[in-house]
C-alpha cells in the first residue's frame, strides 16, 4: 500500500544502518541551475556529501548518469541509429564519472572509476571481485558506462551494480525529492509518496525509473531511496533517515493516506 506524504513534516524513519550502499547520480543532478553540461560547484558539493558518507564508514560505491551530455533515446528520436546513440551516451557517463573522480581526491578520498566498456588509458575494466575488494579498502567505486551494452539504461546499470555489490539499498539522487503521482514541477497539486512498494511503481507506471531496473530491484528485494541531490547534505541527511524521501520496498507501510 502506499503511502502519500504529508506536506507538513518530513520523512523520520530513524536511523537507517546501512554497511554498502550504491548511489546513482542522474547526468541530470550535476547541472546544477544549468540546463545542460556540468556545474563544477553541483560536482564539488556532490563530492562533498560523497566524502561524509564515507568517512561515516560506510561502504560507497556510484553509477552516474550521462543526460547532462548526451541522451541516447534524443537521438534516435531524430533518426539516429539508437544502438549508436546509447554508445554515445555511455561516452558521457564516462566524463561525468571522471569529474566525479577527480572532486572527490579533492575532497581527499580514494578512488576508482570501472567501465563496462574498456578503456584502460583512463579506467579500469568492470570486474565484480575486484569493485567488492576496492570498496572492502575504503575506496569509493564510479561505474561508467551503464552495463556497456545499448537498450539498457543507466537506471538498470544500477540496480544490476547494487545487487552484483550485495548493497543494502539503491539511492537515486535526483532533482525533486522524491516520487510523486504527477511531475511536482509542472504540476504544484502533485502528492509525493513516503513509500510505495515495486508493484506500485509498476503499475501506475511512475517514471522514477525503468521498469528494467525496478523489476531487478524487486527480484533481490534491494529497498530504493529517492531523493533530491541538490539539498544540501541530502545523502547524508536520508542515510540518517531524515529530510524528504520516497522508499520504494516489497511491502510498504500499512498507514492512513495523510490529510490534504
Amino acid at each position: 500500500m502506499s503511502t502519500p506524504a504529508s506536506d507538513s513534516a518530513p520523512a523520520k524513519a530513524g536511523p537507517l544502518p546501512y554497511k554498502r550502499v550504491l548511489l546513482k547520480v542522474s547526468g541530470e543532478a550535476l547541472m546544477g541551475d544549468g540546463q545542460a553540461g556540468i556545474s563544477p560547484d553541483m560536482v564539488t558539493k556532490v563530492a562533498a556529501d560523497i566524502a561524509a558518507v564515507a568517512a561515516s564508514g560506510v561502504e560507497v560505491c556510484l553509477v552516474v548518469g550521462g543526460g547532462n551530455i548526451y541522451r541516447g533515446l534524443a537521438g534516435a528520436a531524430k533518426g539516429m541509429d539508437r544502438a549508436q546513440g546509447d554508445y554515445a551516451g555511455m561516452l558521457a557517463t564516462v566524463i561525468n564519472a571522471l569529474m566525479l573522480q577527480n572532486a572527490l581526491e579533492q575532497q581527499g578520498v580514494e578512488t576508482r572509476v570501472m567501465t563496462a566498456i574498456q578503456m584502460a588509458a583512463i579506467a579500469e575494466p568492470y570486474i565484480r571481485r575486484r569493485a567488492v575488494r576496492h570498496m572492502e579498502k575504503g575506496r569509493v567505486v564510479i561505474f561508467a558506462a551503464g552495463t556497456g551494452n545499448p537498450f539498457f539504461t543507466t537506471d538498470t546499470a544500477a540496480a544490476l551494480r547494487a545487487n552484483e555489490m550485495e548493497c543494502d539499498a539503491l539511492f537515486k539522487g535526483t532533482q525533486v525529492d522524491g516520487v510523486y503521482d504527477s511531475d511536482p514541477r509542472r504540476n504544484p497539486d502533485a502528492r509525493r509518496y513516503d513509500e510505495l512498494t515495486y508493484t506500485d511503481v509498476l503499475a501506475r507506471d511512475l517514471k522514477v525509473m525503468d521498469a528494467a531496473a525496478i523489476s531487478l530491484a524487486r527480484e533481490n528485494d534491494l529497498p530504493i531511496i529517492v531523493f533530491n541531490m541538490h539539498s544540501p547534505h541530502a545523502f547524508s541527511e536520508v542515510l540518517k533517515g531524515d529530510g524528504k524521501f520516497t522508499r520504494i520496498v516489497e511491502k510498504a507501510a500499512p498507514t492512513k493516506p495523510a490529510a490534504s
